[in-house]
């Protein structure tokens, strides 16, 4: 685990990110608080989701769930400052590696041609120990991999006839819920935007295990990563440069 000294502040030397992640409210347990801070500095940051969250639910069915998931993610993600939310068509709940998930982030990586790269964790537990769910670890480790697809025109030539062409200006992939950040992001003047992001997702809120309070972990989570990066409140990340 990092300590204080390890949690270095995430460089502002970027102006363009697409996070890349599997689910509505994957951003916003955490990372949408830095997020509201990046919007704020005329950073422009675009959401792509590869699923619309339709089995996080157990007592609705997923045709149902889906679309009103979308709705709760559009509506979470504006109060940060992300005006652009895009949805894959992938099934929640059963996102495979492999070549399609590739080359669906390389088609995006060069459409929006961004400097950075937000997703969640790629490894297979989170920071108290938990099993990190598939979806979050495929999902994670593609977009890695996409980041270098999308630079070279002989991966996925097929884009090119889209019109795409290579994009090799991702710099890095930033890391939210690892188990071994590096930086962070000090978040103190942006968390609420970051809870109410959250507090927007009021379906799979209301549907979790009774006693759970995920709104009040967030805000204790940041004030955490904020103790240790010496700010009041702070979101980590693990930054792999491409």
């Amino acid at each position: 685990m990092a300590g204080p000294e390890d949690l270095k502040p995430l460089s502002g030397d970027w102006s363009a990110a697409l996070a890349i992640i599997a689910h509505p409210d994957d951003m916003e347990f955490g990372a949408a608080a830095a997020v509201a801070r990046w919007t704020a500095e005329g950073k422009r940051v675009c959401y792509l989701l590869v699923t619309r969250g339709e089995a996080g639910i157990d007592s609705m069915p997923p045709e149902e769930v889906g679309p009103l998931r979308e709705e709760e993610e559009r509506k979470g993600a504006v109060l940060v400052g992300v005006d652009e939310v895009e949805f894959l068509d992938y099934r929640d709940g059963t996102v495979e590696y492999g070549l399609p998930l590739r080359r669906d982030f390389a088609r995006a990586i060069r459409r929006h041609r961004p400097d950075l790269l937000i997703t969640l964790s790629h490894h297979l537990t989170w920071e108290n120990g938990p099993l990190n769910m598939a979806d979050h670890r495929w999902v994670g480790l593609a977009v890695m991999d996409a980041a270098r697809d999308a630079g070279n025109r002989w991966i996925f030539p097929e884009l090119l006839s889209e019109g795409l062409e290579p994009w090799s200006g991702v710099k890095r992939v930033c890391v939210s819920g690892s188990p071994h950040p590096t930086h962070s992001v000090d978040v103190t003047d942006f968390i609420e935007k970051g809870i109410a992001s959250l507090e927007e997702h009021r379906l799979y809120l209301e549907n979790l295990p009774e006693g759970s309070d995920f709104v009040s972990s967030v805000r204790a989570q940041a004030a955490e990563t904020g103790r240790r990066a010496g700010r009041r409140y702070a979101v980590s990340f693990e930054v792999i440069d491409i």
